[in-house]
C-alpha cells in the first residue's frame, strides 16, 4: 500500500449530510429541512422561541470546543446567537473546522440557557440537531469582524497596559469593505442612514411632494464651476449632474409645484477631505412658494426635526452600538431652529477674534467657531444661517430686493458643519441669463433650462442635503467614508 493509500485509510471519510446530519452543500445547492422552521436570529426571543424546532442561516462567528461539547456562535446581521452542539458522532469535530465567516445552516431547537449568554446578542441558545455547511469562507481572511469592530481607545488602552491589539486602519477597511460592513457599528450606520432616507420622504409625502427622478447625463453643469466630470455622449459633450438642480426647477415650472428626489450626485473634486465624496446620495427637494424663502426653511425645520426625532426614539440601539466603536454626543437641537443672518454671524465671529471677509464665503476653521459659538449662545448644534453674500452662491440664487449685494438663500448646519445649502430661486430669464454669464458658464450648454424660464415659472426655492453627510455629522462620525457604503473619492474607484 503506498503513502497516500496509508494517510487516506487513517483519515476519517468525509461526513455524508444527509445520512449523518451535517457537511457541505456545495454548488449552490438548496433544500428544505422538514420538520424546522425558517426563522430570524434577531426574532429568537426567550418569551417567543423556547421549544421551537427553527433553522437558521448565518456566518460563523466563533466556534469554541470544549471536552463534551462545542459552541458556534451564529451572526446574522447585527444579532447573534450561540448554538450548542453534541460532540457525540463527529458533528463538533466538522463545526471545529469551519472557517470563520462561513456560510452554515443550523437545525436545531431553542431553549433557554443556563446562565447569561455572553457574546451574543440573543439569550436563547439552540440545541444543535443539524449542521450544514453552505459556503466556505477562505481561512486566512485579509481582517477579522473582531479587529474590524474594535475601537481606537481599546487599541489605545491595550498599547497603555502593555497588549498588543490588531489597529485596523481605514484604507484597510475600505479595501475590505465586505467584510468591514459586517461589524455592529457598520451594521447600525446604514440602518441610520436607511431611516433618514425614509423619514425624509415621509414627511415631505406628508406634506404634497412628488418623488421625481431626474437625469444624471447632461449637458452642461447644473452648479457652475468645473469640478464635473466629463464624457463623451454618442459624440456630444456631456457631464454627470453635479445635482439634481436644474431638472427639479424645471419641474416646478411644469406644474408640479412641490418635488423631491432621492439620487445620486457627481462632484468632480480633488477635495481629499473628510467630508467630501466624488459620488453621494442627494436629498433635494423643490417647491413653489408664495411669500417668502423662508418658507422653504420652515420645509427644513420640520424634516430634519422629525428626522432627529425619530432616530432618538426607534434607534436606540442602532446608536449605541456606534457609540461603542464611535464615541459621540448626542446631537442637541431646539423645537425651533434658530435663523441667523450671515451679517450677524459675521459679527459674532469678529467679537470672538476670528478674522473674516464680510463679503465673503466661510471657511471651514469659521464654521466650526461659529458653531461654537451658536451653542454656547442658543443651546444647539442644529441652526440656519440666512441671507449670504450674493457672490458665493450659485448664479441661479435671487439677490435680496433690498439690497442685491445679499441673496435669499441658507446653510443649515450641525456641529459646525454644513449639511444643507437652499434659496429662493431666480424666476426670471433675463436676471437668470445675466447672472449665468457673470459666473463664466456657457449659457448654450443650459439653453433648455434658461428656456423654460420664458414660459411663465412660479416664485419657488429649494434645498439640497447630502445623506451620508447627514448621518456622519448626527453621529459624530468624524469621516464621510464611515456612512458611504462603498465610497468614492478622488484616490478611490474600488471596491
Amino acid at each position: 500500500m503506498s503513502t497516500a493509500d496509508e494517510n487516506h485509510g487513517d483519515a476519517p471519510p468525509p461526513p455524508q449530510p444527509e445520512k449523518d446530519n451535517y457537511g457541505d452543500f456545495t454548488g449552490g445547492e438548496l433544500f428544505p429541512i422538514p420538520g424546522y422552521e425558517w426563522a430570524e436570529v434577531a426574532e429568537l426571543e426567550p418569551a417567543m422561541a423556547a421549544g421551537r424546532a427553527v433553522r437558521v442561516r448565518g456566518a460563523a462567528h466563533a466556534v469554541r470546543a470544549l471536552s463534551r461539547l462545542a459552541f458556534l456562535t451564529l451572526r446574522q446581521g447585527s444579532s447573534t446567537v450561540q448554538c450548542v452542539i453534541p460532540a457525540a458522532g463527529g458533528m463538533a469535530r466538522f463545526a471545529g473546522g469551519l472557517s470563520r465567516e462561513s456560510v452554515v445552516d443550523v437545525a436545531g431547537v431553542v431553549s433557554p440557557p443556563r446562565e447569561h449568554v455572553r457574546g451574543a446578542t440573543q439569550q436563547v441558545e439552540i440545541q444543535v440537531e443539524k449542521l450544514y455547511c453552505i459556503n466556505r469562507a477562505t481561512p486566512n481572511l485579509p481582517i477579522s469582524v473582531d479587529d474590524a469592530a474594535r475601537s481606537d481607545e481599546d487599541v489605545t488602552r491595550a498599547k497603555a497596559a502593555g497588549e498588543q491589539l490588531v489597529h485596523v486602519g481605514q484604507d484597510k477597511r475600505l479595501d475590505n469593505r465586505v467584510i468591514d460592513l459586517r461589524t455592529l457599528a457598520n451594521q447600525a450606520i446604514f440602518s441610520i442612514e436607511s431611516e433618514v432616507e425614509h423619514i425624509f420622504r415621509n414627511v415631505l409625502r406628508s406634506e404634497g411632494f412628488k418623488s421625481i427622478h431626474t437625469p444624471k447625463l447632461i449637458g452642461g453643469s447644473s452648479e457652475g464651476g468645473a469640478a464635473v466630470f466629463k464624457l463623451d455622449y454618442n459624440g456630444q459633450p456631456a457631464c454627470l449632474a453635479q445635482s439634481p438642480q436644474l431638472h427639479k426647477q424645471m419641474a416646478v415650472c411644469g406644474g408640479l409645484q412641490r418635488v423631491y428626489e432621492v439620487g445620486p450626485v457627481f462632484r468632480a473634486e480633488s477635495s481629499n477631505t473628510h467630508r467630501h465624496l466624488c459620488e453621494f446620495t442627494g436629498l433635494d427637494m423643490e417647491m413653489a412658494i408664495r411669500e417668502s424663502y423662508f418658507e422653504v426653511c420652515d420645509v427644513v425645520d420640520r424634516v430634519f426635526v422629525a428626522i432627529f426625532d425619530h432616530l432618538n426614539k426607534n434607534c436606540a440601539k442602532e446608536l449605541e452600538a456606534i457609540n461603542r466603536q464611535f464615541p459621540f454626543k448626542p446631537l442637541k437641537y431646539l423645537r425651533k431652529t434658530p435663523r441667523i443672518d450671515y451679517e450677524e454671524g459675521i459679527r459674532m465671529l469678529k467679537e470672538a477674534g476670528v478674522h473674516v471677509e464680510p463679503m465673503g464665503d466661510l471657511n471651514t476653521e469659521a464654521e466650526k467657531k461659529l458653531g461654537e459659538l451658536v451653542n454656547a449662545k442658543y443651546d444647539t448644534d442644529f441652526y440656519m444661517l440666512c441671507r449670504y453674500p450674493s457672490a458665493v452662491r450659485p448664479f441661479y440664487t435671487m439677490p435680496c430686493s433690498d439690497d442685491p449685494r445679499y441673496s435669499n438663500s441658507f446653510d443649515v448646519f450641525v456641529r459646525g458643519e454644513e449639511i444643507i445649502s437652499g434659496a429662493q430661486r431666480v424666476n426670471e430669464y433675463e436676471l437668470l441669463k445675466q447672472q449665468a454669464e457673470a459666473r463664466g458658464i456657457d449659457v448654450g450648454s443650459i439653453a433648455a433650462y434658461l428656456e423654460s424660464f420664458k414660459n411663465g415659472a412660479p416664485p419657488h426655492g429649494g434645498f439640497g442635503a447630502g445623506l451620508e453627510r447627514v448621518v456622519m455629522l448626527f453621529c459624530g462620525l468624524g469621516n464621510i467614508r464611515k456612512t458611504s457604503l462603498f465610497p468614492r473619492d478622488p484616490k478611490r474607484l474600488n471596491p
